[in-house]
Formats: C-alpha cells, sequence, structure tokens
C-alpha cells in the first residue's frame, strides 16, 4: 500500500467514524463531549491559523467568537423578546459571521503593529476591552446577566440543537473549516503569510505588504471564531460576559497549546483533551482542585512537547518508522 494511498485510507476510516459516532454512545458523548469539542476546536482553530502560518498569537480570539454570539443573540428569540419580531435566522448568522470577521480585522488593524510579546499583550488588552464593554452595556447587551433562553432556528421542523442535529452541524462545520485552512495555506496568499512569518523584513523588501497580509489574516481567523461564536451560542443557549472573560480566553489558549500551533489538526486534537479533562477531572480531584489539575496536566504536555500532543506523535512516528528502516536494512545486510 502506496503512502497515498494509506493517507486516503485514514481520511476515509476518520470520517467514517465521525459519522457512526453518535449512534454509538450515550446523549452525554455526543453533545457535551464531541460537539463542544468541534465548537472549541473551531475557536482554537482561528488561534492555530495565525500561529501556524502567520507566526502571530492573538488571545483576541474568544472575544471575536463573543461578538459573533452577541450579535446573533441580539437579533434572535431569547427569553427577553420572545414574540417580537426578528430577522429571519440566516440573516442573522450572516449578520454574526460579518461582525465577527470585521472584529477579527480591527485587532489585526492593531495588533499587525506590533510583533511577539507586545502583539500577545495588544490582543489580551482588546480582549479584556469587550469583556469589560460587554458587562458594563446593560441597555444592548443585557450587562453581567447577558442573553438567556435563545432559542436555536428550527429547519425542515427539526431544532439545530437536536443532539443528533447539532453534532453533524458542529462536526461539518469543523470540518470544511479545516479543509479550508489548508487549502488557504497553499495559496498565494497563504505562501506570502509564510514568507511573512519567516521574515517580514525580506517579504517587503520583495514588495509583499506584510501588514495587509496580517490583518487579512486576522480576518480570515476572526471568520473561524464567529462560526464557533454562533455554535457556542446555540450550544449553551445564551451568552454572558464571562463566556469572553480571562478564563475563557485562557482555556482557548491552553487547548491550542495542548494540541499543538504548529498544525491546524492541533485545535481539535487539544479540544478533545481539554474537553474530557474539564468534564472528568472534577470526579478525579473534586471541583476545589480541578484548575490545579488543568494547570498540571498542561505543564506536562508543554515539558514533554512544546509543540503540544500532535507535535510528540509526529516524533513518535518518525522515530518508529526509522527504527522500521533500520530494520529492514539490518535484514537485507
Amino acid at each position: 500500500m502506496t503512502a497515498v494511498t494509506l493517507l486516503w485510507f485514514r481520511r476515509a476510516a476518520l470520517l467514517l467514524a465521525i459519522a457512526v459516532y453518535p449512534h454509538l454512545v450515550p446523549q452525554f458523548w455526543v453533545v457535551s463531549i464531541a460537539a463542544y469539542a468541534f465548537l472549541l476546536g473551531i475557536i482554537a482553530l482561528s488561534m492555530t491559523f495565525l500561529a501556524a502560518y502567520g507566526g502571530m498569537i492573538s488571545l483576541a480570539q474568544m472575544a471575536i467568537a463573543g461578538v459573533a454570539g452577541y450579535t446573533l443573540a441580539i437579533f434572535s428569540a431569547h427569553a427577553i423578546n420572545i414574540g417580537s419580531t426578528t430577522p429571519v435566522w440566516p440573516l442573522a448568522v450572516l449578520m454574526a459571521l460579518s461582525a465577527g470577521t470585521a472584529a477579527g480585522v480591527l485587532v489585526g488593524v492593531v495588533a499587525a503593529r506590533s510583533r511577539g510579546i507586545y502583539m500577545l499583550m495588544s490582543t489580551l488588552a482588546i480582549s479584556m476591552i469587550l469583556y469589560y464593554f460587554a458587562q458594563q452595556n446593560t441597555d444592548l447587551l443585557h450587562g453581567f446577566d447577558g442573553f438567556r433562553g435563545v432559542i436555536a432556528p428550527e429547519v425542515a421542523g427539526r431544532s439545530l440543537r437536536e443532539p443528533l442535529v447539532f453534532y453533524y452541524l458542529c462536526a461539518a462545520a469543523a470540518l470544511l473549516l479545516y479543509v479550508l485552512v489548508r487549502c488557504l495555506a497553499g495559496t498565494p496568499f497563504g505562501f506570502a503569510l509564510q514568507g511573512t512569518r519567516d521574515d517580514a523584513q525580506r517579504m517587503a523588501s520583495l514588495g509583499y505588504r506584510v501588514g495587509l497580509h496580517q490583518v487579512a489574516a486576522f480576518g480570515v481567523a476572526g471568520a473561524i471564531a464567529a462560526v464557533g461564536g454562533v455554535l457556542s451560542l446555540w450550544f449553551h443557549g445564551g451568552i454572558s460576559p464571562g463566556s469572553i472573560g480571562m478564563s475563557a480566553t485562557v482555556n482557548i489558549l491552553i487547548v491550542a497549546v495542548i494540541g499543538g500551533l504548529a498544525h491546524p489538526r492541533g485545535a481539535f486534537v487539544g479540544a478533545a483533551v481539554f474537553v474530557l479533562i474539564q468534564n472528568f477531572a472534577v470526579d478525579l480531584v473534586g471541583s476545589d482542585r480541578f484548575n490545579t489539575l488543568i494547570g498540571f496536566i498542561f505543564l506536562i504536555i508543554v515539558m514533554a512537547s512544546p509543540d503540544g500532543v500532535t507535535g510528540l506523535w509526529g516524533r513518535l512516528r518518525r522515530n518508529g518508522n526509522k527504527s522500521g528502516d533500520e530494520s529492514i536494512v539490518v535484514q537485507r545486510q
């Protein structure tokens, strides 16, 4: 079996596993584990895209997802405005995605003026500004309480929040966005972005508009995060300032780092690990020591593999292949 055939076989097996998974496990594992991991992975993917191909770390991605979530909540039926006239849901979703993309561009305009730790801190500052704005705005965003009882739309008489429907919706969105990111990396824009990551000064001397490419990358990342924000609103049935606060921001960073910032698939691997720990760590150590355990596991993974679980797995595969090749050579001798 050739390497290409084996690769396609693995991809087909993965798609089959994703398709049959919800029919083999209890509902809790369908929604609270798998679907939630997919939507967290989507938001982390927006961070991983910037890091892997642009060399930029943004801590504003959860806040950008919140912009999309708040926008959709405003134009959706919820506990406060039941019976009021709202736009048709596809238009409301489009408005939310547009708001998230625009927020990503605006963050990029600010963040692209800095590098390294200064970019990290500037995006964190933007995230906190949005958090406090949402907390203090009581007229439009309902302050600390936010929006509750947001009703997910129905398609063909079935709510998009039904466990099976929501799982496939999250899985399809995650798959499409992952493919989009991988395809985008192979376009002239993707190659220019990677060149900017490796040597921005040289790319500028070749005539590339480095800042414009970086802002555009933030716009793409904003659109990805916005999809996660929409799904998160439907998953939780509401949104509040706590959804985009420091804890949520750090969680997305942990997800991305655990999975590995060097490859887009790391976002979903990290999300799966994080959600499993989040759901079952309380049973092992209790709620008081939950964050301590999360931090301890995070520290172990980072020390064992700075490029996350995907990097560790890649090294193990290469070492295994190298050992296999060496054994073949010995046998031939």
